[in-house]
C-alpha cells in the first residue's frame, strides 16, 4: 500500500513539473470579451492554438454610430484598417471579408 502511494505521489509530481515548464512561455493571460489570449514572452501573442506577432487596437467611428468602437485583434497582418476590423468583426454578410484564424482573431471590443 505505501509502495503504490509512493508511486501515484511521484507521478503526481512528475506531471506538475512539467506543466509548470510547459506553461513558462506565457508572461500573461489576458481575458478578452470576446476570446481569452496570452501574452508570450518573446513578445508574441497566442489564442486558441494560434500564434501572432501583433496586437492591434483600432479605434474609429462606424456609419450611422453615435460613437466610437475599438477592436483588438490578434494578427499577423501588420496593418488593419478601421473598415475591415469592423466588417470582420461581424458586419459584412461576406465571408471574404473575414480573416483566417491563421491571419488575425478578434479578442476584444470596446
Amino acid at each position: 500500500m505505501k509502495k503504490l502511494f509512493i508511486i501515484l505521489l511521484c507521478m503526481i509530481l512528475t506531471l506538475s513539473i512539467a506543466g509548470c515548464t510547459k506553461n513558462n512561455a506565457v508572461r500573461r493571460t489576458v481575458r478578452g470579451n470576446m476570446n481569452t489570449y496570452y501574452e508570450m514572452r518573446d513578445g508574441t501573442w497566442m489564442c486558441k492554438d494560434y500564434a501572432y506577432k501583433y496586437r492591434l487596437e483600432i479605434s474609429g467611428r462606424m456609419p450611422n454610430a453615435a460613437k466610437d468602437s475599438t477592436f483588438v485583434y490578434l494578427s499577423n497582418i501588420e496593418d488593419i484598417s478601421f473598415e475591415q476590423a469592423y466588417m470582420a468583426a461581424g458586419i459584412s454578410s461576406n465571408t471574404e471579408d473575414y480573416y483566417s484564424p491563421d491571419d488575425a482573431v478578434l479578442v476584444e471590443m470596446k
